[in-house]
Formats: structure tokens, C-alpha cells, sequence
């Protein structure tokens, strides 16, 4: 794709994965013909409403508890700079640039709708930040979910005004110096275009989707691990039969059954049925239900920032009818509930495949759990040797931070503004949350291949023995990076070779 064209209805997930993790201009972003009238039409009439002297919020009022505080016409310029300058006070560590990348592109969709009220200029400003580099630096904490991401937003928009401190060129510089270099001027915003470059939901709802878009990855990614841990363990692939899911007929159970089988197929590494040993533990057997709930918390995620990411979420409105009467409407488009709750679900979700993952980390390094099949922390000479033993207290520790951040975020709200802003979504620490424990599980899944690997190499001495056809794939590229343990060494080295095996496939 060599150019992409915002029209403000159109934005895919895939897109703004694209836009986030390319290079600036590859794809490049443009706005598109229609969305550039509708764009303008709505600027003259916020223009034609300051000329008239009509009293509409955030245009002619100031914001939050001054909404009755009237602004002369000569002030409306001064109002628009003031907003940013004074709304940039978040702090934390900055957001990544894929986030960044994602949140303008987002930002820009939503504006590219024409119903708040910005200028074309102002718009392909912003538009330019993604082709030319130029990434405005942003804190990831002080957006309370609603209005929007006020703090973050307004980080992101303030080198349009030749402040804040933005990265270009692999360098951090001011704000200005950066518009100089990326070739931009710095900009005198208009009526009502600082109040819609920072009211809306684009930070958390691009937190989401870059989220949305690894958890898809990571859930497969968890599917093969389990698979090759089942070889290890000497597992039976029974449970994974259709007739038995299509018996509980939820869609996502039955595509994961269905993908685990398509990994295990040719295995002879699989049990065959032993009437001494007629079922696996959970974490065997139940792979299926548990990969397919996380599987619909993905989808149910999906479909959130799907239509997220082409709403019109920040206020007022600007509405026009047929005969060109202009109508400046308040309302709630900024609230960020729909994505808080659909964050704090996904992030118990995959908790929750980091917890099963877990188990079957203990289970392989357990030589009585797994009944002698594989010798106690997958190594020969224990006792001697410590093997993985301290592999599964890491994941144990990395699953316990994910079970404390799973509580969510979206069951707390602290009003603001003096008390006008009274209920609010908290998206965006549900997004910061959910960024981390998809992080977690990532190496919890991470630590499993690398047992997994090793268990396989024990349970085949003479390496003859054909793994499925997707865990060969997977252990040829364990293999490639990571060799089998004979004794103990140095496993952090061998922790993140693995470890960059599994973000990369996220990241793709």
C-alpha cells in the first residue's frame, strides 16, 4: 500500500497496524477529496458562529467547569492555544511510537468526518507528523477516559503550535525544531481546533487496537506452545475430537480445537489410547475452552475498536443540514466506557492464558506431576544441576503481577472539574494495564517454549521421532536460536532469544 486516504469511515485494525509500525510515508496517509470539503465546510461555519458572536462551548465559552464562561471574539484565538498548553501535564514514561503513530492516525480519522469544526490546514499538519517522523513525545498517564485522553491528546498536538518536545530522526528535540525539521510550519489554531485535537479517544483507542492486534497473534502463538508441551508431557490429543465441541457449540472453542488438531496432525509424539492413563490434567485437556473464551474476548475486542476507530468522539458537534443551518450540539462521544470495559476484559483474558501456560511450565519441570516422563527440571544430573527449576518461579511471578492487574480499571471513577466531569471511564489505564499484561504473558509463553523445547529433546533421545506439523515449525525455530540444556548455564541469554522470537511474531 503506497498511500493510504482517510475518509473518516473506512479504518481498518490492519490499517492502523500498518500506519503504526511502518516507516514514515510507507504507506503514506492523505486525506481524501470528500472528507477535505466536509472538512472545510465545518471550519467556515465555526468561523460564521464566532462572526455572529453565538455562544457555543468550547468555540465562544471556556471548557469543563468554565463552560459559562463567556469568550469575546478576540479572545477565541488565545482560547485555542491555551487548552493545549495548559492540558499537557501528563507524566510516566512516554508512550511508544507505534502508539503514537497509531493515536494521530486515529485522531486524524475521527476529525476527517467533519464534524468538529477544524481547519484542512490544521488537519494535513497533522496528517505529516506520520509521513515526515515526527513523533511528538507523550506521556502515557493523566487521561482519566473522559473528555477523551485531554492529557495525551494535547502532548500529541503541541508541536503544531511550536511547543512540547517531539522525536524525529531517532532524536528527541523541542517541539519547534522539530516542525522546522520535518519541513511544517507551526500553526495559529483557529475557533475550536485546540478543543478537537484533544477531545476524544484516540490514545486509549489506539493503546487498544495495537493491543487487540498482538492479543490476536498471541493467542495462537499460546496454542502452539501448549502443543508442544503436550508432546513433551506425552499427552493425548482426545479432548481436541469435534464430535465433543461441537456439543458445546461456542464458535471460538471449536476453531481452537480445530486449530489445535491442524498443529498436532502426524505427531507420534501424542499418546495413544492407554487404558492406564485415559485423560490429561486440565491444562491438557481443556485447551480448547480455555484458548476459545480468550479467543471471544479478542473478537468482542475487536469489534469495539473497529467501530471506535471510525467515530466521531470528541465535543461539541458540529452538525449542517441541507439548507446550511449550522447546529453546535454538546454530548458524550468522549466517554471512553465502551473500550475501558473491553480492555479490562481482554486483560483478564489473557491472564488468564498466562496462568494455564504457567501450569504447564510447573507440569514439565514436575517430574512427579508428569509422572517420570521427563526428569525434575529438565535436567539429567539434578541436584547437581538446578535445570529450569527457577524458569516457572518467573512465570509464577510475571502471572501474579497479571492477576493484580486484572482488577479493573473501568470499576473506578474519580470525578473532575469540579465536580462537573463526575463519572469517569479511566480507558486509559485500562489500556496501560492491559499493555503490560499482554507483555507478561508474552514471556510467560515465551518460558514454556523454551521447556517445552527441552521436554520434546527428552522424550525423543534419538530425534527421530515426528513432531505435528505446526510444533515442528515452532521447535526448528526454538532450535535455530536456543540449543538443548545439557548442564546449567546462563539461561537469560537463551530466555531473550526466545523471548524476541515470540514479540517479533506479535509485532508482524
Amino acid at each position: 500500500m503506497k498511500e493510504f486516504l482517510l475518509d473518516g469511515s473506512s479504518l481498518t485494525i490492519a490499517d492502523v497496524v500498518a500506519v503504526a509500525y511502518g516507516k514514515p510515508g510507507s504507506p503514506r496517509v492523505s486525506l481524501s477529496e470528500v472528507a477535505r470539503g466536509k472538512v472545510a465546510r465545518a471550519a467556515a461555519a465555526v468561523e460564521r458562529l464566532v462572526e455572529s458572536g453565538e455562544v457555543a462551548y468550547g468555540i465562544t465559552t471556556g471548557f469543563g467547569a468554565f463552560k459559562s464562561k463567556v469568550i469575546s471574539r478576540d479572545e477565541t484565538i488565545e482560547l485555542q492555544r491555551n487548552i493545549l498548553i495548559s492540558h499537557a501535564v501528563g507524566l510516566g514514561e512516554s508512550l511508544d511510537v507505534p502508539t503514537v503513530r497509531a493515536a494521530i492516525l486515529i485522531r486524524a480519522n475521527t476529525l476527517a468526518r467533519g464534524h468538529s469544526g477544524i481547519t484542512v490546514d490544521t488537519l494535513e499538519t497533522l496528517i505529516a507528523f506520520l509521513n515526515t517522523g515526527l513523533h511528538p513525545v507523550t506521556p502515557s498517564k493523566g487521561s482519566l477516559g473522559a473528555s477523551g485522553d485531554l492529557a495525551p491528546l494535547a502532548h500529541i498536538a503541541l508541536p503544531l503550535i511550536g511547543e512540547g518536545e517531539a522525536e524525529i530522526g531517532g532524536e528527541i528535540v523541542s517541539g519547534a525544531e522539530a516542525m522546522k525539521r520535518a519541513g511544517l510550519s507551526t500553526l495559529t489554531l483557529r475557533a475550536k481546533e485546540g478543543l478537537a485535537l484533544t477531545n476524544g479517544t484516540s490514545v486509549m483507542a489506539a493503546t487498544g487496537v495495537l493491543e487487540v492486534a498482538r492479543a490476536r497473534k498471541l493467542v495462537g502463538l499460546a496454542e502452539i506452545a501448549a502443543c508442544l508441551s503436550l508432546e513433551a508431557l506425552n499427552g493425548t490429543d482426545a479432548a481436541f475430537d469435534e464430535r465433543i465441541h461441537e456439543l458445546r457449540p461456542h464458535s471460538d472453542q471449536i476453531l481452537s480445537a480445530s486449530n489445535l488438531r491442524r498443529i498436532l496432525k502426524g505427531s507420534e509424539l501424542v499418546r495413544t489410547p492407554d487404558a492406564s492413563n485415559i485423560q490429561d490434567a486440565y491444562t491438557l485437556r481443556c485447551i480448547p475452552q480455555v484458548s476459545g473464551a480468550v479467543r471471544g474476548a479478542v473478537s468482542y475486542a475487536e469489534g469495539i475498536m473497529e467501530t471506535e476507530i471510525n467515530s466521531v468522539t470528541d465535543n461539541p458537534l458540529i452538525f449542517i443540514n441541507q439548507s446550511g443551518a449550522v447546529e453546535v450540539v454538546s454530548g458524550g462521544n468522549f466517554h471512553g466506557e465502551p473500550l475501558a470495559l473491553a480492555m479490562d476484559h481482554l486483560a483478564l483474558a489473557l491472564t488468564e492464558l498466562g496462568n494455564i501456560s504457567e501450569r504447564r511450565i510447573m507440569r514439565l519441570t514436575d517430574s512427579d506431576a508428569n509422572g517420570g516422563v521427563l526428569p525434575a527440571f529438565l535436567t539429567r544430573n539434578g541436584g547437581l544441576n538446578s535445570g529450569f527449576m527457577i524458569v516457572q518461579y518467573t512465570a509464577a511471578a510475571l502471572c501474579t503481577e497479571n492477576k493484580v492487574l486484572s482488577h479493573p480499571a473501568s470499576a473506578d471513577t474519580i470525578p473532575s472539574s469540579m465536580n462537573v466531569e463526575d463519572h469517569v471511564s479511566m480507558g486509559m489505564t485500562a489500556g496501560v494495564k492491559l499493555k503490560t499484561v499482554s507483555a507478561n504473558v508474552a514471556d510467560v509463553i515465551a518460558l514454556e517454549l523454551l521447556c517445552a523445547a527441552q521436554g520434546v529433546d527428552f522424550r525423543r533421545a534419538d530425534g527421530k521421532a515426528r513432531l505435528g506439523e505446526g510444533t515442528a515449525d515452532m521447535y526448528d525455530s526454538i532450535r535455530r536460536v536456543v540449543p538443548f540444556i545439557e548442564k546449567d548455564v546462563a539461561l537469560k541469554p537463551h530466555i531473550e532469544a526466545i523471548r524476541a522470537l515470540v514479540h517479533a511474531a506479535m509485532n508482524s
